[in-house]
C-alpha cells in the first residue's frame, strides 16, 4: 500500500512506520475509515503484523462545536486517541501549539550542554566546542525546524533561544540565534522545493506577474498564516538574490 484511494486521504510511509492522515468534511468519515480498513487488508495481505497496541489517532478540530467521532477499531481492538504524538522525532499536539516538542527539544538541548560544560573545564580549544555545540546541540534545536518554528509561540522561542545564549557564554563565542537558523534553514528548504517541480508543494510557490516576487498565500486563520509556505514566501521575497 504506497497511495491513499481517496482525495481526502494521504498514507505516509517511512520504514516501518505508516501514517494515514484524513480529512473529515461534514461529518463523513467513510473515505477515512475505508482508507485504515483498506491498510489492515493490506498488511494482512502481506503477511505483516499491524502492532495496534502501538496505534495512536489524534484528532485536530479547530471548530468552535467539535463533534464526538467514534474510536477507530483494528482486529477487535479500540486504537488509543491521544493529545500528542510522536512522529519521525517531532512531537505533534492536536492544538499544532508544539508545546511538547519544545519541552522534549529544551530537554535533550540542556542534557547536553553539561556535556559542553566538561569540555571547556578540560580546556578544550575554542573551535572543538564550536564543532560540538553544532553537532550535539544546535541540531537538536533545529531538526524540522522550518515546520515548527514560525508556529509556536514568543515564549517557546524565548526558552530554546536561552539555550543558545547559555551555550555562547560556555564557549566564550558568537552564536547564530534561533531566528537566524531557522531563517537559513527555511530558505535552503523553500529554494530546494521551487527547483523539485515533483514536490507536492511545488505549485504553491507561485511568481506574481513581474517574476521578481512570489505570491502570498492569503487565509483567515493564524496558524495558516504561519505555515511555513507563507514564512518562506516572505523571507524569499525579502531575499530575491538568494532565489
Amino acid at each position: 500500500m504506497t497511495v491513499s484511494t481517496h482525495p481526502d486521504n494521504v498514507v505516509i510511509k517511512f520504514a516501518d512506520d505508516t501514517t494515514v492522515v484524513g480529512l473529515i468534511s461534514g461529518g463523513d468519515e467513510t473515505a477515512y475509515r475505508d482508507e485504515i480498513q483498506r491498510l489492515v487488508g493490506w498488511c494482512e495481505d502481506n503477511n505483516l503484523v499491524l502492532n495496534t497496541s502501538k496505534t495512536k489517532e489524534v484528532i485536530v478540530d479547530f471548530r468552535r462545536k467539535k463533534s464526538d467521532l467514534q474510536s477507530i477499531v483494528i482486529n477487535g481492538e479500540c486504537v488509543k486517541r491521544v493529545p500528542s504524538f510522536k512522529y519521525l522525532g517531532v512531537h505533534i499536539d492536536k492544538d499544532l501549539q508544539w508545546s511538547s516538542n519544545t519541552a522534549e527539544v529544551m530537554k535533550k538541548a540542556q542534557q547536553r550542554l553539561h556535556f559542553l560544560r566538561i569540555l571547556r573545564r578540560v580546556n578544550l580549544k575554542r573551535e572543538l566546542l564550536v564543532a560540538f555545540y553544532r553537532c550535539s546541540i544546535e541540531s537538536v534545536l533545529t531538526y524540522c525546524i522550518s515546520v515548527w518554528f514560525s508556529s509556536c509561540t514568543m515564549a517557546q522561542k524565548k526558552v530554546l533561544q536561552r539555550v543558545i545564549n547559555t551555550a555562547q557564554k560556555i564557549i566564550g563565542h558568537p552564536l547564530p540565534s534561533l531566528k537566524d537558523l531557522y531563517s537559513t534553514r527555511c530558505l535552503r528548504r523553500a529554494r530546494n522545493i521551487l527547483k523539485d517541480c515533483t514536490h507536492p508543494g511545488h505549485r504553491v510557490f507561485k511568481w506574481l506577474p513581474s517574476g521578481k516576487r512570489l505570491r502570498v498565500l492569503r487565509s483567515r486563520t493564524n496558524r495558516l498564516r504561519d505555515s511555513f509556505y507563507n514564512r518562506a514566501i516572505a523571507l524569499m521575497n525579502t531575499h530575491t538574490h538568494l532565489v
